[in-house]
């Protein structure tokens, strides 16, 4: 069995199992949701690999963040995997072509009002990234047996707005993946995992 065939049943054995994690669900009802979507890339390798981008510095929101290669959806997109394939395309040159999907998961919303469906899909190990300056500074691949793995899942918590707020963090090297990222990595976990 690829391994694309092994997430994709197993995505399938598990989508009965609730996200443990919705996302912040404390925004006004007259809030407009921003509907957007993530490639959640996992590399075809012997031991599969996770890719994810740090956020450019200078970018106004979230700057040098972890995050997944994703964003916004475009009026001209069909669905959350396209939106998923064309930002990830734009942002650090996954050919659209390369991606095998394999399934998603549950819609994270996070306290920005962004609605952000997980697109899972396997890629060729060793593909040429290509990062989108302005908006990416670096591409790097994280072990997916170590971001699963909830020992190196911490809980934390801060203040932000005003009020407590709890979230996850993953510390692999000198990557600090938490937010929506760490989130979305934990709801998968419960997925992978089972």
């Amino acid at each position: 069995m690829t391994l694309a065939e092994t997430l994709r049943a197993q995505l399938e054995a598990t989508a009965h199992i609730p996200a443990p994690l919705a996302g912040d669900m404390t925004m006004p009802d007259s809030d407009p949701i921003v509907p957007a979507a993530v490639l959640v890339a996992i590399t075809d390798r012997p031991e599969p690999g996770l890719i994810l981008t740090r956020r450019n510095e200078a970018l106004r929101k979230h700057p040098g963040q972890i995050a997944f290669a994703g964003g916004r959806a475009d009026p001209t997109d069909i669905d959350p995997a396209d939106t998923a394939l064309r930002e990830a395309n734009e942002e650090i040159g996954i050919p659209r072509d390369a991606v095998t999907i394999v399934g998603s998961d549950a819609p994270y919303r996070t306290v920005t009002n962004f609605s952000i469906v997980p697109i899972i899909g396997v890629v060729p190990p060793d593909l040429l990234l290509r990062p989108r300056e302005f908006e990416v500074a670096d591409i790097f691949e994280v072990p997916l047996a170590f971001v699963l793995d909830p020992a190196n899942q911490q809980r934390k918590e801060a203040e932000f707005r005003g009020a407590m707020r709890r979230y996850y963090e993953i510390l692999w090297q000198d990557r600090r993946i938490w937010g929506a990222t760490a989130a979305m990595i934990v709801n998968l976990t419960r997925r992978l995992a089972a």
